[in-house]
């Protein structure tokens, strides 16, 4: 099976949420550091639906699971 290549952009705006840099990198600053220990799905500022759209695709390894990866490791530095 072929895995698909996602954008950040393209994860943002599957989130529900605006997909430009700029935008972006907002979310990032206004958002960071997860405390230490805290899954990214976990954080208190995702919608439920988002929630669970981030806890399958890293469960599942699915084709998102390198750009959900990529955010929680910006989320968390």
């Amino acid at each position: 099976m072929q895995l698909s290549t996602h954008t950040m952009s393209q994860l943002f705006e599957q989130l529900g949420l605006p997909g430009d840099e700029e935008s972006i990198q907002r979310f990032v600053v206004e958002h960071r550091p997860l405390p230490e220990g805290m899954k990214l799905a976990d954080a208190p500022f995702w919608s439920a639906g988002q929630k669970q759209f981030l806890r399958e695709q890293f469960i599942e390894d699915a084709d998102w699971a390198e750009v959900v990866d990529q955010l929680n490791m910006m989320l968390h530095d």
